[in-house]
């Protein structure tokens, strides 16, 4: 039982009232006293939640948001506002030119972002007088877990087909690479959002599965390591566009064993953050050191190399798929930090 938990029972008065008593100490810490209102919001149907008066409006605050634009701001000022709100938790935002009417280009870019970085939202009016965005998903839906894996999912068929696209000098599957990584960063704020709201809730904390705040920040540097994951997919990818031909195979072939490795890492990383293994972290932050091994093997292949462009080429391919073995040791770090807790008692128990 949780530390703060309290079990009280339900008692009957007069003649169709039913009362429970408030805890002392509760009491106390909130300044209230006899005659004082206390709001309940019925959510579901096995819950309720208190609310003291001073945090009447809370949640109405939560509701509505506005954002008024002058005609000289930059459409990616525009965009950074509107995403800070989603993350918020608002329901309903308001874009708003403070004078006259909205830019077109401002006008595309919110509509834009709302389509592509923004899960769950859509806009309900359009005008040059403003546009509004109504977020409409569902907390239970879609989970924090469920979003995490088809993130996860979206991040490592990036990393594969990035240097499926390079193999074949496939110029499409290497747009397409580019492309997906706006799906990435949809679930990736999606998250955000979604812990934000946690942090404030602790009904909706213990709801979306997570023990503390504390495991809340875990995620959110998670989802940071996968967004950048994600991002070096899309480097491969970009180089691909920019020299428009793959690379020598022998040193392509050593790429992509290195690319598997640092994936499983990546993978079973993501998996002790499922099971709050502790010990399973440890043992992936011992595996990626062994990143050496294909590293060097690609320098060795790539010896024989005379051309200087593709030279700096595989350098830098190189080094974004290395990239992914560091950023599956930082989440196998986080998992240390999110279970020691657990791992300490369970040897002192043992």
């Amino acid at each position: 039982m949780d530390e703060r938990e309290e079990t009280r029972k339900i008692q009957f008065t007069g003649k169709s009232s039913y009362i429970v008593s408030l805890p002392k100490q509760w009491i106390m810490e909130l300044g209230l006293k006899q005659g004082d209102q206390i709001r309940m919001i019925r959510k579901g149907s096995s819950t309720l939640e208190l609310y003291p008066p001073k945090f009447e409006t809370r949640s109405q605050k939560k509701e509505d948001a506005l954002i008024e634009i002058g005609i000289d701001e930059k459409p990616s000022t525009v965009v950074r506002k509107l995403i800070s709100l989603y993350f918020l938790g608002y329901k309903t935002i308001n874009v708003k030119p403070k004078s006259g009417r909205l830019d077109p280009n401002q006008r595309t870019a919110v509509k834009e972002a709302v389509k592509k970085m923004l899960m769950g939202s859509e806009i309900i009016s359009d005008s040059t007088g403003g546009i509004t965005i109504q977020v409409l998903v569902n907390l239970l839906e879609l989970s924090v877990d469920g979003a995490f894996k088809r993130m996860l999912h979206l991040t490592k068929s990036m990393s594969n087909d990035a240097l499926l696209a390079l193999k074949e000098n496939n110029l499409e599957l290497g747009q397409e690479v580019i492309n997906t990584d706006d799906e990435v960063d949809r679930f990736g704020f999606y998250i955000i959002r979604q812990l934000k709201i946690a942090i404030q809730n602790e009904h909706m904390l213990k709801e979306m599965g997570f023990r503390n705040a504390r495991n809340c920040l875990g995620y959110r540097l998670v989802v940071k390591n996968i967004e950048r994951t994600a991002d070096h997919a899309t480097f491969i990818a970009r180089d691909l566009l920019e020299f428009k031909k793959s690379v020598k195979k022998e040193i392509f072939n050593k790429i992509q064993e290195m690319n598997e490795f640092c994936l499983s890492a990546l993978d079973d990383a993501c998996l002790a953050l499922f099971k709050e293994d502790y010990n399973h972290a440890e043992q992936i932050i011992e595996k990626t050191a062994e990143i050496t091994k294909y590293e060097k093997r690609i320098r060795d292949a790539s010896k024989s190399l005379k051309d200087d462009e593709e030279i700096y080429r595989i350098r830098r391919i190189t080094e974004s798929v290395r990239r992914v073995s560091e950023y599956a040791s930082d989440i196998a770090e986080i998992v240390l930090n999110m279970n020691i807790d657990k791992a300490i008692k369970k040897k002192a128990l043992g």
